[in-house]
């Protein structure tokens, strides 16, 4: 199958054009990758090919002949299947129900099969190596499996072209690996793969040619063999990306926070860790090693076993989330679109739900100390943004990431805890992310960073401490602070 999208334009509303007379060819066999910026153009292209938007002008033919994608439906039929960045998982059914959600497989007396369902769900896990149990309620997965059962359901439709958006994002390394095995295999069948990702080292990886837009136009496509990962951020960004690590003044203060023995039923044992004020401490190690539940600990959302936590050298019991916003410490947490922002509710709102208690009187919230305390953060975060009434989801990634960041800071914190504060965001919004971190440890504010990416932490961080099957493996700074010294501690190895 070749899919041709010529000439395509769209508007929403009063805004500038998303999409400007852009061209775009994907074809069987080959993976694609299309790159740009957070509100670059790259999901309102896709959803119209999806069927989900209509475009205003242009065409898309199939095997050069004209089709119209008017509804999903009709992209589906077309031979069309869509990973969307928010999955489509229906959390209270099974795994092989989301799988056949849509297409059951009934028997002759019109009930649904369900053995046959479960076992042709089984097959697809067996041939992927997927260690999963159909029957798995999906509320019990994590985002890794949640997005390799949106993968599966794809590969069942049958599908001669899938678009996968941003499909790794909340992967490990193996399941990464995974995941492309799969996707060579799809490529090996005649299938065609649009690569949506921010991750240009996976780009390099998996894909065979490039398209990239920049405000809504097509600037650059090739083949990915003829390009370094340097020169797609430089097509996406227009500009050269910075890839040095990031200096600062440093001024250390006193100890902000110091766990002594902590200690976890089951996520993390014997943790003992300082930081001081205007200090940087990257806390990395592959997915599952603990530390998303050791600080989530710290900010009182989960119980500990045994230990002791010093604020400011003062031994601090935090019963919840709230005590702990009191005395001082914000929490960023992954997985923004999850467990971060309110998708129905606006822009304002999001960013000021923290601090409700403490500008409200009598029940009655004061908007307009509100907006003034937003105000402020909208300029120092540089945030571009509409009206403040605009609801959440009308803002890119990096937008988003910023409104939640300003939500936090609105409660003046001492202790900020950022985990993986760039995930999903594209490589211009993530140095402005860098900057604003950089910029906020000068000022006093003691920072840990939570992160999947070595090259982060080096970038970004004074000193890394890396985890290991939820204890401290090791811990680097200066020249030992390298991707191999963290990759080999992460392992469970030791430095020499």
């Amino acid at each position: 199958m070749i899919i041709e999208m010529k000439n395509i334009k769209k508007s929403f509303g009063s805004n500038v054009a998303v999409l400007k007379d852009v061209t775009f060819t994907i074809q069987g066999g080959h993976i694609c990758a299309l790159l740009g910026e957070n509100g670059a153009g790259k999901s309102t292209l896709m959803n119209i090919l999806g069927g989900v938007h209509q475009m205003d002008a242009g065409s898309i033919l199939i095997d050069n002949e004209k089709v119209h994608m008017e509804t999903p439906t009709h992209s589906q039929k077309a031979g069309i299947a869509f990973i969307h960045q928010e999955l489509n998982l229906i959390n209270d059914l099974p795994i092989y129900e989301n799988i056949f959600l849509g297409r059951e497989i009934k028997t002759k007396t019109g009930s649904l099969d369900l053995e046959t369902m479960i076992q042709k769900t089984e097959a697809i896990f067996k041939e992927i190596n997927v260690d999963l149990d159909p029957k798995t309620m999906v509320h019990q997965l994590d985002s890794s499996y949640k997005q390799i059962v949106e993968i599966c359901r794809a590969m069942m439709t049958n599908a001669s072209i899938i678009i996968m958006d941003e499909p790794t994002t909340s992967l490990t390394e193996q399941e990464i690996k995974r995941v492309f095995k799969m996707m060579n295999t799809l490529k090996k069948r005649g299938v065609g793969i649009i690569f949506i990702s921010h991750k240009l080292n996976e780009v390099m990886q998996i894909c065979d040619q490039y398209v990239v837009l920049r405000d809504g136009s097509l600037v650059a496509e090739g083949k990915v063999s003829e390009v370094t990962t340097n020169d797609l951020a430089r097509f996406m960004v227009g500009h050269d990306v910075r890839t040095e690590n990031l200096s600062r003044k440093k001024k250390i203060g006193n100890t902000v926070l110091r766990l002594e023995g902590f200690t976890s039923t089951h996520t993390f044992r014997d943790i003992n860790f300082l930081i001081k004020s205007g200090e940087i401490v990257g806390v990395t190690g592959l997915l599952g090693d603990g530390r998303s539940e050791l600080f989530q600990s710290v900010f009182g959302a989960k119980n500990i076993l045994s230990g002791k936590m010093y604020l400011d050298e003062m031994e601090t019991t935090l019963n919840n989330t709230v005590d702990a916003i009191k005395k001082g410490i914000a929490y960023l947490p992954n997985n923004r679109k999850e467990n971060a922002i309110l998708k129905d509710m606006n822009i304002i709102e999001n960013a000021t739900i923290t601090t409700w208690s403490k500008f409200s009187q009598l029940g009655i919230i004061n908007m307009e100390k509100h907006e003034k305390t937003f105000e402020h953060q909208r300029k120092s975060l540089r945030l571009k943004m509409g009206q403040l009434i605009d609801n959440i989801n009308s803002l890119s990634g990096g937008n988003q990431q910023k409104v939640v960041l300003a939500k936090w800071l609105a409660t003046e914190p001492k202790l900020l805890i950022l985990d993986n504060p760039t995930q999903g965001v594209d490589v211009g919004a993530k140095e402005e992310i860098y900057d604003i971190i950089l910029k906020l440890a000068e000022e006093g504010l003691a920072i840990v960073v939570l992160s999947d990416e070595a090259p982060e932490v080096i970038r970004i961080c004074d000193r890394a401490v890396v985890m290991y099957h939820g204890e401290i493996q090791g811990e680097v700074a200066g020249d030992a602070m390298t991707t191999h010294n963290m990759m080999t501690l992460a392992t469970g190895g030791k430095l020499s």
